[in-house]
C-alpha cells in the first residue's frame, strides 16, 4: 500500500491518525503473541503515518502532493532503521523497494530521518545491550573461497523458498478474497494462532521468539555457551585460548538440535504462508530470516562435520588443518537468512547492507552478496514478481513498475477514452452552465475530476477541476454566500459573465481549477506517456490537439493498454 501510495495513487485513510493509533497498539499484541510474523513492514506503515501526520501540519507539504511524497520516503527510511537498527539499510530500501521517485535532496533527507530515528533508538537502547543492533555476531575465522559453493547453494534455496511462498501464500489470499472464508476474519485469526501455539510448543526452537531463534542461530560456539547447537565432543587435552575452538565431533545435542531444526523449518514455512496477509499486522522479514537461518544452521554443521571427518580431502586440504577453527556454522545461518530475504522480496543492495548493520559483520559482505544474487536470479528465473508487487496485483491496485519496460510503438490516441462509438467526455464549460448542471454532471458520474473548456463547441482547454473540491466548493457557497442558487452560473474566467439584471449571483470557482494540468497531443509516444505517469506519480492525463482537447488517459487506462500489450486480458486487471 506505501508503495502504491508513493506511485501516486490516494488509499484514503490509510495514513490517517485512527489507523496509526491502532496499528501501534495492535502490532505490539501482534509481536509479542509469539505469530509467525515481523514487526518491519508495519514499522514502515507507522513511520509513513507519522510523516502523513507532521506534513498535515505545514501547508508547503500538505498543499503540495510531490513534497508529501518525499517526507512519506523518508519516513519509511526512517521506519526500516527503527526496526533494524540499520540506518543506511534503510535509506537504500526506501530507495529501492518503497520508493517511485527518489530524487538526490530526498536521498539526503532519508538519510538524516534514518540518522535522527537511528539515535533515538540508541538512547532508548531497547534491547538493553548498549548496541543498535539486533543480532550482534563476532566470528573469530575468516571464510574462504571453497566455502563459496554451499553459500551459493544457499542462495537457491532462498530462491526456491521465495517463489514458492509467494506462490502459495497469493493462492491462499486469493482464495481468503473470494470464498466465503474472508467473512471470518477474527476466527480465521483464533484459529492460525491456536494452530502455531499447539504446534509450535512441544518443539524448543519454535517456542522462543522468533528473533531470539534467529539469534541463537547466528551465534559462534563459545567456551561458555549452553545451547543444545554447542554440544560437541571436547578433546580433554585441549589447551587452545578460549574464544578459538577447534572444530569438534557433533556431540549428541547436536543430532537431536538438527532434527527439532528440521522439524522447525517445514512448520515455519508452512505456517508462515497461511500467517502472512490475515487481518492483522504482519511483517515478513523476520520469519524470512527465519527459515533461512535454520536452513544456514543445519548447512553449516554439515559442512564443519565433513570438514572435521575428511580434512584430508582436496577441498579441504588447503585450508582446514586438523585442530584449526575451519567452519563457522552460524555464519551459514546468516547467508541463509540473507538469501531466504532476498527470494521473498527481490531486495539486493539494501538486503546486503541491512544484514551487515544487522549483525556487524563488515568482513562477510562478499559471502552475503553472493548469496543475495543467487536467489534474485533463481526467483526471477520462476517469476519476476516480488512478494510486494504480487500482493500490489491480487489487490487490484493501479500500480506502474518502475523495473518494467514498455517497447512497443503505439500512440496516446490508441488509449485515450472516450473511443469512438463511446459517450463524448464529460466536460464543464467555462461560463455557461448552472450549479444545477455541475451538481448533475457530478451526481451522474463517479469520475475523479473534469476539463474544463471554453465551450462545447469549440472545446478549447482551459484547465482542470477536482471533484472533491467542486464538491466543496458549491457546498461552502450555499451556506455562505448570499443569491448562491441551482441556477446560478458557474464561471471559471477572471470576469463575471453578463447576465441578464433579475439574474441570480453566480459563482465564481477559478480558485479550484488547475491551470496547468498535464496534456500531451495525440501523436505522443505511449513509451513516453508511460514515462510520465512513472517519473511524476500521475493519475490522469489530458490528450489535446492545437489545444482543443480530445479526451483523456488515466492510469488505469495505461494499466490495461500494457496488459493487452502483453497478450493478456486487459479486463482480468480488476481495480478497487
Amino acid at each position: 500500500q506505501i508503495k502504491t501510495i508513493l506511485s501516486g495513487f490516494i488509499i484514503r485513510g490509510y495514513l490517517g491518525k485512527w489507523t496509526l493509533l491502532i496499528k501501534t497498539v495492535t502490532l505490539v499484541l501482534v509481536v509479542s503473541s509469539g505469530l509467525s510474523l515481523g514487526k518491519e513492514g508495519p514499522l514502515v506503515h507507522v513511520a509513513c503515518c507519522c510523516g502523513n501526520f507532521f506534513s498535515s501540519l505545514f501547508s508547503k507539504y500538505s498543499k503540495n502532493e510531490g513534497k508529501r511524497r518525499e517526507v512519506l520516503s523518508a519516513a519509511a527510511a526512517a521506519g526500516v532503521s527503527v526496526a533494524f537498527g540499520a540506518p543506511i539499510g534503510g535509506v537504500l530500501f526506501s530507495l529501492e523497494e518503497v520508493s517511485y521517485y527518489f530524487p538526490l535532496k530526498t536521498l539526503w533527507r532519508s538519510f538524516f530521518a534514518a540518522l535522527v530515528a537511528a539515535f533515538t533508538l540508541r538512547s532508548i537502547n531497547p534491547f538493553g545491550n548498549s548496541r543498535l543492533v539486533l543480532f550482534y555476531v563476532e566470528y573469530h575465522t575468516p571464510w574462504y573461497m571453497a566455502e563459496l559453493f554451499p553459500f551459493i547453494l544457499l542462495g537457491v534455496f532462498g530462491g526456491l523458498w521465495g517463489t514458492l511462498f509467494i506462490r502459495c501464500n497469493i493462492a491462499w489470499c486469493r482464495r481468503r478474497k473470494t470464498t466465503r472464508l474472508g467473512k471470518y476474519p477474527v476466527l480465521e485469526v483464533i484459529v492460525i494462532t491456536a494452530i502455531t501455539a499447539i504446534i509450535a510448543y512441544p518443539n524448543p526452537y519454535t517456542r522462543r521468539s522468533t528473533s531470539e531463534l534467529i539469534s541463537e542461530l547466528f551465534n559462534d560456539c563459545g567456551a561458555l555457551e549452553s545451547s543444545q547447537l554447542c554440544d560437541y565432543i571436547n578433546d580433554p587435552n585441549m589447551t587452545r585460548p578460549v574464544d578459538d575452538i577447534p572444530d569438534r565431533p557433533a556431540g549428541p545435542g547436536v543430532y537431536t538440535a538438527m532434527w527439532q531444526l528440521a522439524l522447525a523449518l517445514v512448520f515455519k514455512i508452512v505456517i508462515t504462508i497461511f500467517t502472512f496477509g490475515m487481518k492483522i499486522p504482519s511483517g515478513l522479514f523476520i520469519p524470512s530470516m527465519a527459515v533461512g537461518a535454520m536452513a544456514g544452521r543445519m548447512v553449516g554443521i554439515g559442512v564443519e562435520q565433513l570438514a572435521y571427518h575428511h580434512h584430508d580431502w582436496i577441498i579441504f586440504r588447503n585450508w582446514c588443518r586438523p585442530g584449526a577453527d575451519c567452519v563457522t556454522p552460524g555464519l551459514y545461518a546468516m547467508v541463509g537468512a540473507a538469501a531466504c530475504l532476498g527470494g521473498v522480496t527481490r531486495m539486493t543492495v539494501s538486503l546486503v547492507v541491512i544484514m551487515f548493520e544487522l549483525t556487524g559483520g563488515l568482513e562477510y559482505i562478499v559471502p552475503l552478496m553472493a548469496a543475495a544474487v543467487t536467489s534474485k536470479w533463481v526467483a526471477d528465473a520462476f517469476g519476476k514478481e516480488g512478494i510486494y508487487e504480487a500482493h500490489i496485483h491480487l489487490n487490484g491496485y493501479p500500480f506502474l513498475d518502475v523495473k518494467d519496460e514498455f517497447t512497443h510503438r503505439t500512440l496516446a490516441t490508441d488509449v485515450m477514452r472516450p473511443r469512438r462509438g463511446e459517450a463524448p467526455l464529460s466536460v464543464l464549460t467555462q461560463d455557461s452552465m448552472t450549479v444545477e448542471d455541475v451538481e448533475t454532471l457530478i451526481k451522474e458520474t463517479d469520475y475523479n475530476g473534469f476539463p474544463v473548456v471554453v465551450s462545447k463547441d469549440s472545446e478549447r482547454l482551459i484547465g482542470f477541476a477536482q471533484r472533491r473540491e467542486l464538491i466543496l466548493a458549491i457546498k461552502n457557497a450555499r451556506q455562505r454566500q448570499d443569491g448562491v442558487v441551482s441556477n446560478s452560473i458557474v464561471y471559471f474566467t477572471e470576469d463575471p459573465p453578463e447576465l441578464p439584471p433579475n439574474s441570480p449571483h453566480p459563482l465564481k470557482l477559478r480558485r479550484i481549477l488547475n491551470l496547468s494540468p498535464f496534456t500531451v497531443t495525440d501523436h505522443t509516444p505511449m513509451e513516453t506517456v508511460v514515462d510520465i505517469f512513472r517519473k511524476l506519480g500521475l493519475r490522469q492525463c489530458l490528450v489535446t490537439r492545437s489545444g482543443r482537447l480530445l479526451g483523456i488517459i488515466t492510469k488505469k487506462d495505461v494499466l490495461r493498454h500494457m496488459a493487452q500489450m502483453a497478450n493478456q486480458d486487459p479486463e482480468s486487471i480488476m481495480f478497487n
